[in-house]
């Protein structure tokens, strides 16, 4: 098994590469829809639809659900997912694409440090760098002090740490348990805390509207599955950078689709998340192989 681990580190990096097109393609789908719908809404029928799309793998699992620390992980890794669903949704419709991706790359920051803290991982030095290299690029966008953070921005920024808790509770979840059942019980618990916020403030939607969302629903859910895979194949710290990819597939989406102009602060920031985020991806993939793959003097002994 000389390259298991590495090809465990590539195959991870592959589904979590995946995973930012299907999520960029979410994002579009959401800035089109505007915000002619509440947020609240808006999250609530993408995933009481995406609900009925899980049900072939989450009607077996309710036959045998889980009982005392597992479920109360999967309520609230539904609970923290849906808080933030709403205020993605609610950043996503006032703020440039490129903009609410890029300030959505501090949630990543948050996962790699908190899986070394509270899942053990190894929290080695290139990847502290990393992690460094990447606040300093979010604080570029950002820009605190220099410009006024709006509504949007803000609402994106308190998303981030909730998004963190979810993607750290799904790798709990992610050992030993069918990532289908995983993503079945997060579409349930975030559709039962989305209801009361819908309600609040709840507008008949159009068929156009619930089409959009349908497809939304659609390709959420293929990423939130293809995302448990990654964290199933390698470490958080190992596939959770190439999620910075996705900022890039979001600057041409604004440019060419919608026609928002590139802040150079965004680009600038950016790029540099992107860099520390290619960079430790890449140096994951080359330890995993030389860790594994025997020096040419042992093959001779």
């Amino acid at each position: 098994m000389p390259d298991r681990s590495a090809n465990n580190a590539l195959a991870g990096i592959f589904w979590m590469l995946v995973t930012t097109l299907f999520f960029v393609s979410v994002t579009g789908i959401v800035r089109f829809l505007g915000t002619e719908l509440p947020a609240a809404e808006s999250a609530f029928i993408r995933y009481a639809i995406g609900l009925v799309m899980i049900a072939p793998w989450l009607i077996p699992a309710l036959k045998n659900p889980p009982t005392g620390k597992r479920l109360a992980i999967y309520a609230a890794r539904g609970a923290s997912h849906g808080v933030a669903v709403i205020l993605w949704f609610f950043a996503m419709a006032r703020i440039p694409v490129a903009e609410v991706t890029a300030i959505g790359y501090t949630s990543p920051i948050f996962v790699t440090i908190g899986a070394a803290i509270f899942l053990g991982e190894r929290f080695q030095a290139r990847r502290i760098g990393a992690v460094l290299v990447a606040f300093l690029g979010a604080f570029i966008i950002l820009r605190p002090g220099f410009q006024e953070l709006n509504v949007g921005q803000l609402a994106q920024l308190s998303a981030a740490p909730l998004f963190a808790c979810s993607f750290l509770l799904a790798k709990k979840m992610s050992d030993g348990e069918n990532p289908n059942v995983i993503v079945g019980w997060l579409s349930l618990f975030c559709t039962i805390t989305l209801l009361p916020f819908a309600l609040v403030d709840w507008r008949t939607p159009s068929w156009e509207e619930v089409g959009l969302l349908t497809l939304t629903a659609a390709l959420a859910t293929l990423g939130h599955i293809s995302m448990t895979r990654a964290f199933k194949a390698a470490p958080i710290t190992v596939t959770q950078p190439v999620g910075f990819l996705q900022l890039v597939w979001a600057a041409i989406l604004g440019v060419v689709v919608f026609g928002e102009p590139l802040d150079p602060f965004v680009v600038a920031g950016g790029a540099i998340v992107v860099a520390a985020a290619t960079f430790i991806s890449h140096r994951e993939a080359l330890v995993a192989r030389r860790a594994t793959t025997p020096p040419a003097a042992a093959t001779k002994t």
